[in-house]
């Protein structure tokens, strides 16, 4: 039995789909949409090229300048974020996690004005919510005019190269390398004095838990879904813990130990119930016999075994029957790596599916 019941949730994905830093660079128009798109292209080259001090993620950093350029405030990102849907399933389980008594972190990319207002909807206070910290008052007063005459030069050739990201991409790394490691700093601004919580940060980030809390990382679960969290699941999986891949991409479902892909993520209780009553072994054993008995049970929820469901959520199945995918769990530690693209495909099609629910639901 896991005496200290602790969870790190990633915030994008597992437990709202909206892209925030994506809808906030929209108040700008159109253009900041595209200028958005084209520096996320950047940020998957010299993320993938292992750039040194470079983090997946840091996209949240090189957007900084564009909204201080257009005036963008903090508050203007919390309405941004008002607008957000949970994933289903989500304050089902935060309410039960609560009533079972973990503790319960997010460890997020995303800027504190959004990851503060999605941890109150689900009950999770500020301190225990890693986040990146923007202060974008203070960068603007800092700023001087040469810089926003450095970026309206940059947006206009960077709107040029949105219309080609993969044909363009050597001039997109050309052109941002000049802007963000030469221009900018040659006026003043650092692009890297926004600290994102992404990559090798989510793994301090669980390191320093593991410590404050005087835990053994093996007894964590961490649930992400992206390229942002694969060196977190990876840490917590390595000493072993679990570390759960939630409707994940190629970046993130090798590096996890299970997988749930799912359009709500009430499943993801059974895994801390289990977690909970016997440790990584349990675990398991609930998700390998699941994954062996899933047709089963689908066809027939009310003989899943008692060891492997709690009563609600056998009663959810049988009421929404035929009315939705049902989940899927995965022992990916068991995985070959031909299963792994079988399990990564099922992975990008519910992936897909909650954002469509969630634009639908609003």
């Amino acid at each position: 039995m896991v005496k200290t019941k602790t969870i790190c949730f990633d915030l994008e994905g597992p437990l709202s789909p909206q892209d925030n830093a994506y809808e906030v660079m929209k108040l700008i128009g159109k253009e900041g949409a595209l200028i958005f798109e084209v520096i996320s292209r950047y940020d998957d080259i010299i993320a993938l090229e292992g750039r040194q001090g470079y983090e997946p993620g840091d996209t949240l950093a090189l957007i900084v300048p564009f909204l201080l350029a257009h005036s963008i405030t903090e508050a203007d990102i919390s309405r941004v974020s008002a607008r957000a849907k949970l994933v289903e399933g989500a304050e089902y389980l935060f309410e039960r996690l609560r009533a079972a008594t973990w503790d319960i972190y997010i460890i997020s990319t995303s800027y504190e004005p959004h990851a503060y207002t999605i941890g109150r909807q689900l009950g999770v206070p500020e301190d225990h919510i890693i986040c990146t910290n923007l202060n974008l008052a203070e960068k603007k007063r800092m700023l001087r005019d040469q810089v926003f005459a450095a970026l309206r030069d940059a947006e206009h050739e960077l709107l040029d190269l949105h219309a080609d990201l993969e044909t363009n991409s050597d001039r997109i790394k050309t052109r941002l390398d000049k802007l963000f490691f030469e221009q900018l700093p040659a006026l003043g601004y650092y692009i890297f004095s926004t600290r994102v919580i992404g990559g090798a940060r989510k793994a301090e980030a669980i390191r320093a838990i593991a410590q404050k809390k005087g835990l053994a990382i093996q007894d964590i679960i961490a649930v992400g879904d992206s390229i942002t969290d694969f060196k977190m699941l990876q840490e917590v999986a390595t000493h072993g813990g679990v570390a759960v891949v939630f409707n994940g991409n190629q970046y993130a479902v090798p590096y996890a130990n299970i997988g749930l892909a799912s359009v709500d993520i009430r499943f993801l209780y059974l895994l801390c119930e289990a977690f909970a009553r016997g440790g990584k072994s349990a675990v398991m054993e609930l998700v390998t016999n699941w994954e062996a008995n899933r047709h089963a049970y689908e066809e027939h929820p009310e003989t899943i075994p008692d060891g492997y469901i709690t009563p609600d959520i056998k009663s959810f199945l049988m009421q929404e029957k035929g009315k939705r995918i049902f989940p899927y769990f995965h022992n990916l530690d068991r995985a070959d790596e031909r299963r792994k693209s079988e399990i990564l495909a099922i992975h990008k099609r519910l992936r897909l599916q909650v954002r469509e629910l969630c634009i639908i639901l609003g």
